[in-house]
């Protein structure tokens, strides 16, 4: 008995001196640890609550559209860019704006809501389509220079056709024809050959009298 005692003790002595040495960063490891994980817990909560009530805005900035009220369309947005910027409902809602206001004539306003996702918004296929949007409308306006700056920003490599495309237009408005048949062309060229649009290029291309070359390939006869 007294021998377990002595080991008892021991093994007592080597506890204290263990925790001694390491308890406080033990003690704060775990501290931090439960620290990070309740504020990762709040995060997403936060982030949730903020999906959540960004979605009810939308849905009323989408009846807004519906009904063509661009004044309450740009007020929900306007409400949206305050509160919810990032959200991806809030995003989606500078296009729908934007869309209602180029259609009642308030291009200023439509403008002001691609330029503002094009520049802040953090999902690069809807910043992409604004940017897109954006330079069509400043073609309209004649802001030819302009227009093109919005195509030189950074865009998704699956829009590489589209801005191609929309190279060629501007050019085309500037009366530079020869630089819009090598945009046209290499949008073209870029584009998925199994989507429609492609052929709408190939118009163009023939409009400007540099049809896309017809392929030579011939396949080869049943045996």
């Amino acid at each position: 008995m007294a021998t377990y005692n002595l080991e008892q003790q021991e093994q007592l002595d080597q506890f204290k001196h263990f925790w001694k040495t390491y308890g406080n960063l033990i003690t704060w490891t775990l501290v931090l640890c439960v620290g990070a994980y309740a504020a990762w817990t709040g995060y997403l909560y936060w982030q949730n609550d903020r999906a959540v009530k960004a979605a009810v805005l939308f849905e009323e900035l989408d009846r807004a559209a519906i009904k063509g009220d661009v004044d309450k369309t740009t007020r929900v947005f306007s409400d949206l860019k305050d509160n919810y910027a990032g959200a991806t409902f809030t995003e989606q809602g500078a296009l729908l704006a934007a869309q209602v206001q180029l259609a009642k004539g308030k291009t200023d306003d439509a403008r002001a809501s691609l330029q503002w996702l094009a520049d802040k918004g953090k999902n690069e296929n809807l910043a992409a389509i604004a940017r897109l949007r954006l330079a069509g409308v400043l073609m309209d306006l004649k802001k030819y220079d302009d227009a093109l700056k919005q195509l030189d920003g950074s865009i998704p490599e699956e829009y590489k056709a589209l801005v191609a495309d929309r190279r060629g237009d501007i050019l085309q408005a500037q009366g530079k024809k020869d630089e819009a048949v090598k945009a046209y062309q290499s949008a073209y060229q870029d584009m998925d050959p199994a989507v429609e649009y492609r052929r709408f290029i190939e118009g163009k291309l023939t409009a400007l009298g540099a049809p896309p070359a017809v392929s030579s390939f011939v396949p080869a006869a049943a045996p």
